[in-house]
């Protein structure tokens, strides 16, 4: 098993988890990373999807993220996260009808701007509903 580091998982809300894990696998803007003690310092952007962290004894936690960023430094891993919600905890009934909703406000969208901002909601929203449990 590897090394344990520290991980914080931070929303505007509160501290979401905050403990020593063995790796997290991280949705990055350019693509999934995983983080081990020792990694390079970094910093990127957060695509909607799951952090999935491992803690020394082998439990796997899953968080869903909606943006943010990731800093990795010789301290360990720090998410700060738009939005962050347990797996577990997610609907796939309510989120469908979300998407729905926002399928309705791309279409009557008339300017590009707005057309733009319901386009990222509705992807983020496909994103939150692909994460759901219940939608496998």
């Amino acid at each position: 098993m590897a090394e344990p580091f520290k991980f914080e998982l931070v929303s505007p809300a509160r501290l979401v988890l905050s403990e020593d894990v063995a790796q997290v696998m991280v949705p990055g803007a350019d693509g999934d990373f995983t983080m081990l003690k020792g990694h390079s310092p970094f910093m990127t952007t957060l695509r909607p999807g799951v952090v999935e962290s491992t803690s020394a004894s082998g439990k796997v936690t899953k968080i869903f993220v909606r943006g943010g960023f990731a800093d990795a430094s010789p301290a360990g891993l720090t998410i700060l996260a738009e939005q962050a919600i347990a797996v577990e905890d997610l609907k796939a009934d309510v989120i469908a009808k979300e998407i729905k909703d926002a399928e309705e406000d791309l279409a009557d969208a008339k300017s590009p701007e707005a057309k733009r901002v319901a386009q990222q909601k509705l992807d983020q929203l496909k994103a939150v509903f692909a994460a759901a449990p219940t939608a496998h």
